[in-house]
């Protein structure tokens, strides 16, 4: 009887699950022949349309997902680089009359005497300046030549900045690669080239009347005012100077403000590879296994976290404005403003943050590593004790096992003192 009834059931779910399997087999057939005809009718449709003109917008019905796409490829996250520079359509202002101001970080610092002699040697430029910008006029950091010969109507002028960096003005791209190559010979610790151009910005600027000057459509100063306002500003990204040889200075502000940020964009990448660089130990320490590096490297490690926070916040002057702009107002304000477009202030913040992060890491790891090492020594320690505590248990063994060890007897007492 329980037989025949476990039977009957088998052959009931049996019954209702051969129309279930039949009914997904029909979906996917269904499914299938759906495709195939959106295929056919998507490729047919040029077709129609050229043959026939159309009368009625059909809306386009978009396929279902397939059930073995992977939503990991679409929702994992891509690290990338955030763009922090504000690019502009420089062909479309070349159209406009602008020129172009390039500016590049290329090593740690320039030998500018040489340059200079060099520079003089070649007879391609002139030395119109070679100042210092320190109050104290230690030294002359900041190397300002002209083209000796013209190829337009306007000047080509390049800033040299001892820091590493170095600006053109209206220079082409064949004289801005020949100036790049002829400076490696008096650069000191010199960057990738892939780095130095990746990270070079590109401004543009025109000349203004000395006078009144009216950029599009606005009055920016009356005839009569003779001040910064009619001699350079910063507008909209965009530079404008006046023409007259006395205007390097203006110039000499903007290059300083574009200097800064690009070497700011070079530390940044710097900072990024170090993080690349020691992403694994987060790893381990997440893990729970042994770290991938040694006492020695992880020092090394530090003492370059701590050379490029040194760097930032005690060499360079992007904390403060520099000391050159105390006295001079008008260009004080010029280099704010186009730092506040760079966003220098902000960038610098954040890497203090990253630096800081970097530094609690490294010195987690630092002292894991030490208290391994410790482990280590007392380890070592007490296997020596121990190795020590055997021999002598050994040599105690040894000593009361022997039957056949002779006896030392005191020495005879000397004739003297036997009795007679």
């Amino acid at each position: 009887m329980n037989f025949a009834r476990l039977r009957l059931g088998q052959m009931v779910l049996g019954g209702l699950r051969i129309p279930r399997q039949q009914l997904q087999t029909q979906c996917m057939m269904s499914r299938r022949r759906w495709l195939a005809s959106e295929a056919t009718s998507s490729a047919a449709a040029p077709a129609q349309a050229a043959s026939a003109p159309r009368t009625q917008t059909q809306p386009r019905v978009k396929p279902l997902p397939l059930a073995e796409e992977r939503l990991e490829s679409i929702l994992s996250p891509i690290r990338t680089r955030i763009i922090r520079k504000k690019r502009l359509a420089i062909d479309e202002l070349s159209a406009l009359g602008f020129l172009n101001t390039r500016g590049y970080t290329t090593a740690e610092e320039y030998n500018l005497e040489d340059l200079q002699i060099a520079l003089r040697e070649q007879n391609l430029y002139e030395t119109k300046r070679f100042f210092s910008t320190d109050n104290l006029d230690v030294e002359q950091n900041v190397l300002f030549v002209a083209a000796k010969y013209p190829t337009g109507q306007q000047p080509r002028e390049i800033f040299f900045f001892r820091e590493g960096s170095v600006v053109f003005w209206n220079c082409s791209d064949i004289e801005t690669n020949n100036v790049l190559s002829f400076l490696r010979a008096f650069e000191r610790e010199s960057y990738v080239s892939a780095l130095v151009h990746g990270e070079s910005e590109v401004m543009p600027y025109t000349y203004i009347p000395s006078t009144a000057v009216d950029v599009e459509g606005d009055l920016v100063a009356e005839s009569s005012d003779f001040n910064v306002t009619s001699r350079a500003f910063f507008q909209n990204g965009k530079f404008f100077v006046t023409a007259d040889t006395d205007s390097f200075l203006y110039k000499y502000t903007f290059s300083n403000a574009m200097a800064q940020s690009i070497k700011l964009g070079m530390w940044e990448a710097t900072l990024d590879r170090y993080i690349d660089s020691i992403e694994h130990l987060t790893e381990d320490l997440k893990r729970g296994r042994r770290l991938r590096i040694s006492r020695a490297a992880m020092l090394r490690k530090t003492g370059e976290l701590f050379a490029l926070r040194h760097v930032i916040n005690l060499s360079s002057d992007l904390l403060d404005a520099p000391d050159f702009y105390w006295d001079r107002e008008e260009l004080e304000a010029l280099y704010l403003q186009v730092c506040s477009y760079f966003s220098i202030s902000r960038r610098t913040k954040v890497m203090n943050e990253k630096i800081n992060h970097c530094v609690e890491l490294a010195e987690l790891v630092s002292h894991n590593l030490n208290d391994a090492h410790h482990i280590r020594l007392e380890w070592m320690i007490i296997i020596l004790i121990m190795v020590e505590v055997g021999f002598e248990v050994l040599h105690f063994v040894s000593d009361h096992s022997d039957p056949h060890k002779l006896e030392v007897l005191p020495l005879a007492a000397p004739a003297a003192s036997i009795p007679k």
